[in-house]
């Protein structure tokens, strides 16, 4: 099945009413497990590398410092890796980049195969945003790629994106926000926060979301909502974690319930990372608790030192670094132990993702999704002027 831009899964959510999780990837085989996953729910597949996770798969080991270079050839390789995995899939894929913070960004991600990409400009003020935005969808909509994005702040830390409050979206500025900028979808501030301290037992304000649709509808606008820092966090993963030696506390994540109800106010697509990375991570603690011989193990072994000097640490990045040549570059791998390593990050993706993707409603609509080519939509936008 052909990689496709993000825009056809929007029209589907928008027309038939559900939500399709994007799950950010830093890894061949979390790639590989992703697209599994939705194959096996008959699902359409969006992937997603965040900016410095395209650095990270580029081969920086210290991300948050990586080039423009390192950026381009992240983006190369985890599109290879989606390419391989996806070459006897049935299913949509679509590549997108999250949280592209400026030209620079968005145009390596679109040269390394990515279908469509967000820019943030949340943190501009409204015609510099409205500006920004407006750049990247001209040159991104020549090639047929979908743009996504955002208005409001949201709370929280994740990579090179953080804020220590929030700025709700003002839903009578969405309107003027699509007009101005052309963008497919829009992220909206409504109450989620990124990263895996959330606060206990969050309310998002869907009134946002839905006086913003509201809005779309009455000026016969077309767009979808977007809902970052969604992630759940399991407290039965943090828990496991902490069993196993693991230090993470103050975790908590956006109620399913609540995610849920927000899908029928126009959120179609809601972004999910820390569930997968506490999942991998629980899985890996596990491996080495259970087989402690590994724990000194010549190809796997420092990956535990580095876990257990970092207690707190659960994001994979952190821990990989010893072994991480072979997990961003997708080489087949004979080590058995690194073997192992890599099957505990499947079964995690595995878990995490497969539990959003029923809980958002997207198990079996991928037969409803057309096929469309980078080509074809850089031909609908030109003839809609877009």
């Amino acid at each position: 099945m052909p990689i496709i831009p993000l825009r056809p899964l929007l029209e589907a959510t928008h027309r038939f009413g559900f939500a399709h999780g994007a799950f950010n990837v830093n890894t061949a085989a979390q790639a590989q497990a992703v697209i599994d996953i939705h194959q096996l729910f008959r699902s359409a597949a969006i992937l997603q590398g965040a900016d410095l996770a395209n650095a990270f798969m580029g081969g920086r080991a210290d991300f948050m410092n990586g080039t423009v270079e390192d950026k381009r050839l992240g983006a190369r390789r985890i599109m290879d890796a989606v390419r391989s995995a996806g070459a006897d899939a049935s299913i949509p894929i679509v590549m997108h980049l999250d949280h592209g913070r400026d030209l620079a960004s968005i145009q390596a991600a679109i040269a390394g195969g990515y279908t469509s990409v967000m820019i943030d400009g949340s943190s501009l003020p409204f015609a510099d945003n409205v500006a920004l935005t407006r750049e990247v969808v001209r040159a991104a909509h020549q090639q047929g790629v979908t743009v996504e994005g955002e208005l409001g702040v949201l709370a929280g830390v994740e990579d090179n994106v953080f804020s220590d409050t929030s700025t709700y979206t003002n839903p009578m500025k969405v309107c003027e926000f699509f007009r101005k900028t052309g963008v497919d979808c829009l992220a909206i501030s409504y109450g989620t926060k990124h990263g895996a301290a959330k606060g206990k037992n969050v309310k998002l304000r869907r009134e946002i979301a839905i006086a913003a649709m509201e809005n779309l509808r009455h000026e016969g606008i077309f767009g979808v909502l977007v809902s970052h820092g969604s992630s759940t966090v399991p407290q039965y993963m943090v828990d496991e974690i902490n069993a196993l030696g693991g230090r993470i506390t103050n975790a908590h994540g956006i109620p399913l319930d609540e995610l849920r109800a927000v899908i029928p106010c126009g959120i179609g697509k809601i972004n999910v990372d820390t569930d997968i990375r506490l999942a991998v991570t629980r899985n890996i603690r596990e491996y080495f608790v259970s087989h402690p011989e590994k724990q000194t193990s010549p190809s796997v072994g420092a990956v535990w030192e580095l876990m257990e000097a970092h207690a707190e640490q659960f994001d994979p990045r952190g821990y990989l670094v010893p072994v991480m040549e072979p997990l961003i570059t997708g080489a087949d791998i004979a080590d058995p132990d690194l073997l192992d390593i890599v099957r505990c990050i499947k079964s995690g993706v595995h878990e995490a993702v497969g539990t959003l993707i029923v809980a958002f409603g997207s198990v079996g609509y991928a037969g409803r999704i057309p096929c469309v080519t980078l080509e074809q939509m850089a031909e609908r936008y030109r003839k809609a002027g877009i």
